[in-house]
């Protein structure tokens, strides 16, 4: 799907030593060369490995074995919204919801009660390029598990009455996402970004669709889509992989092997804009963005470290005017805003990296002000001390992340979806440590600069500055 991960950051060369001189220096050199290769050994053996399989029909099984006496284990799918047309859009959610339902050998009673009764959570999320369902249960019930997560995509009955219900809960749930102006604003601005193409249509649908969807729909999306080669059985915790293997090989061996389904869409970005003014509601939403790159492009990493270094603040946090961030200080001492967070959204051709503001009306155009000049500030004159306290927290997010089977699972599955690999941690730490400021002030400079971003807003946005003006703020003058 995606290329290695390989491709990441700068290459990893030996390095050339100069100016040994002394015999000593000789010495002392090789020794801490070989202190440095024992420890870089020390840490790969201390990182449990992700073992991966392939059975012959295409289904790739991966797992970490951590030794502990639960489990997460889950299905990967290569498939969601972006593989929808606007007549279908809705359905992979839609299946989602229908999953727990009932199959041709357990009625929804049923599976709700050998869940319960193993001690077992089931669960499942669709997003706009995987579907995913896992279930977390004590390792020694792992092979339960595993044929419980294979009848739910293979033998699900879809009857006609769950259809009715599952249509009325879903359409509640998409009034209920209304109220939610951070998902809104998101929805907006993927639909401004992606205009017209796969990825700017929600993963819910139109209601129209929600109300129009059948059982035919579901069943030919599943037939289309869940193939051997787009499915990952993924697993995390007190997990044999060799067993973990043969209870793949025995539950999803008859999986077709060939995927005859169209392609991944392409979804090219457009610089343009969504405003939905309401000055009867108090904040101001606002996302402001660029195009990004996919996971597997070389600038991800570096993008990754300009995410860190505008960072996330919160009114209500307390602190700012002595945070790294220079944002955040600059917002908190000004109070321009109740909250901001930088993203960095990854598809398999594209992405989002930006903003998202909730500020007061009054605040608005100041606030996009020193938005836009921290983000030329990362393209002319961001320095090491701050790109190095960036890698740190970096890498620690990501730590702080792996905590527990269930995340850990999650990792395991997008990575194998997204590189066909899981990129070991010493590896990731490695890429990261390569990123240097000039190196930061390259990949922003081709990302923003003089680029035309993607905004959403809603609420009392008056202050707001017209489209032209903000387009005309990305490229000033170079200090």
């Amino acid at each position: 799907m995606a290329a290695s991960m390989l491709t990441l950051g700068r290459s990893i060369g030996r390095k050339v030593i100069t100016g040994v001189t002394s015999r000593s220096q000789q010495i002392q050199f090789s020794l801490n060369k070989l202190r440095s290769t024992q420890a870089a050994t020390q840490a790969i053996l201390n990182v449990p490995e992700t073992k991966v399989t392939t059975l012959e029909n295409g289904l790739r099984v991966a797992s970490e074995d951590s030794g502990i006496s639960t489990c997460t284990v889950g299905l990967w799918i290569d498939a969601g919204s972006r593989y929808e047309n606007q007549m279908n859009n809705g359905t992979a959610h839609f299946l989602e919801h229908m999953a727990f339902k009932g199959t041709k050998k357990r009625s929804q009673l049923d599976l709700e009660l050998e869940i319960e009764n193993m001690g077992a959570h089931l669960n499942a999320y669709t997003s706009r390029e995987q579907t995913v369902y896992y279930a977390k249960a004590f390792s020694k019930d792992l092979p339960r598990a595993v044929e419980i997560l294979a009848d739910i995509i293979q033998n699900s009955t879809l009857g006609e009455a769950e259809i009715e219900r599952e249509r009325g809960v879903i359409l509640r749930e998409m009034q209920e996402v209304e109220t939610n102006l951070q998902e809104v604003v998101f929805d907006y601005l993927h639909a401004t970004a992606y205009h017209n193409t796969a990825l700017g249509r929600t993963i819910l649908g139109p209601s129209e669709n929600i109300k129009s969807i059948n059982r035919n729909d579901l069943v030919e999306y599943i037939t289309t889509h869940y193939k051997g080669p787009r499915i990952v059985l993924a697993a995390a915790g007190g997990i044999s992989h060799d067993e973990l293997h043969d209870l793949a090989k025995y539950h999803f061996g008859n999986l077709l092997p060939t995927y005859e389904g169209e392609t991944l869409p392409p979804c090219s970005f457009t610089g343009s804009e969504i405003r939905v003014q309401d000055d009867k509601m108090p904040l101001a939403h606002i996302a402001i963005s660029v195009e990004a790159v996919g996971w597997s492009h070389p600038d991800t990493i570096p993008l990754m470290v300009a995410n860190t270094l505008i960072g996330n603040w919160d009114r209500s946090l307390g602190g700012g005017v002595n945070l790294s961030s220079k944002l955040a200080q600059i917002t908190c001492h000004r109070n321009l805003c109740h909250s901001f967070q930088s993203f960095n959204t990854c598809y398999t051709d594209t992405g989002l990296w930006g903003l998202y503001m909730v500020c007061e009306p009054n605040t608005v155009e100041e606030m996009m002000h020193f938005v836009q000049r921290e983000w030329i500030r990362l393209c002319t004159s961001v320095t090491e001390g701050e790109v190095t306290r960036a890698k740190n927290l970096l890498k620690t997010n990501m730590l702080l992340q792996l905590d527990g089977s269930t995340p850990i699972c999650e990792d395991i599955g997008r990575q194998m979806l997204c590189y066909n690999r899981r990129i070991p941690l010493p590896e990731l730490e490695a890429r990261i440590d390569l990123i240097d400021a000039q190196t930061i002030k390259d990949v922003c400079t081709k990302y923003i600069y003089e680029k035309s971003p993607a905004i959403a807003a809603v609420g009392p946005i008056g202050q707001l500055p017209e489209y032209n003006r903000i387009r005309s703020d990305m490229h000033w003058l170079r200090q």
